[in-house]
C-alpha cells in the first residue's frame, strides 16, 4: 500500500509536466495517499555564475517557482485537490534533490517524467534515468 506519492515536475514546463502530474494524482488516489509535488531550481549561487545575480534573485526564483507550481497544480486537480498538495521548491542537482525531497517526506513512489532524449543526455543521463537508478523506492516513469 501507498501512503505517499511524490511528483518531479519541471514548473517552468507545465504544457509537459501536466500529465504527469495527472498520472501521480491517479496513482495517490488509488490508495488514498499523500501527494507531494516538487520542482528543482539550479543552484547558482554557490557558483561563479552565482556573482552575476543581484543577492535577491534566489529568493525571486524560488518565489515564482512557487507560483507556477501551485498554478500546475490548480490548472490540473483543480482548486479543492490542489489545497492537499505539498508543494516543495527545492535548490541544486535536479535527481538528487528528488531522492533527498522523497526520503525526507517519507515517499513510497516517485512519479517523474522522461522528455525524449538529447545526444548529451546519452553522455551523461538525464534525470528520470538518475532517479530510476538511485532511488531507494518505486519509481513511475510517464512518457
Amino acid at each position: 500500500m501507498i501512503k505517499s506519492v511524490l511528483c518531479a515536475v519541471d514548473a517552468g514546463k507545465p504544457e509537459t509536466d501536466a500529465e504527469v502530474l495527472r498520472q501521480a494524482a491517479r496513482l495517490a488516489e488509488l490508495d488514498n495517499a499523500q501527494l507531494d509535488v516538487v520542482t528543482v531550481l539550479p543552484d547558482f549561487g554557490e557558483s561563479f555564475v552565482g556573482s552575476f545575480f543581484e543577492p535577491e534573485h534566489h529568493e525571486q526564483a524560488v518565489a515564482k517557482a512557487q507560483e507556477a507550481l501551485e498554478a500546475l497544480g490548480q490548472s490540473v486537480l483543480g482548486e479543492a485537490r490542489n489545497a492537499q498538495v505539498r508543494h516543495v521548491v527545492a535548490t541544486g542537482t535536479a535527481y538528487q534533490k528528488i531522492l533527498h525531497t522523497a526520503k525526507e517526506a517519507g515517499s513510497d513512489l516517485i512519479v517523474i517524467g522522461a522528455h525524449r532524449p538529447d545526444l548529451k543526455d546519452y553522455l551523461l543521463g538525464p534525470n528520470a534515468a538518475r532517479v530510476v537508478r538511485h532511488s531507494e523506492v518505486s519509481v513511475y516513469v510517464v512518457r
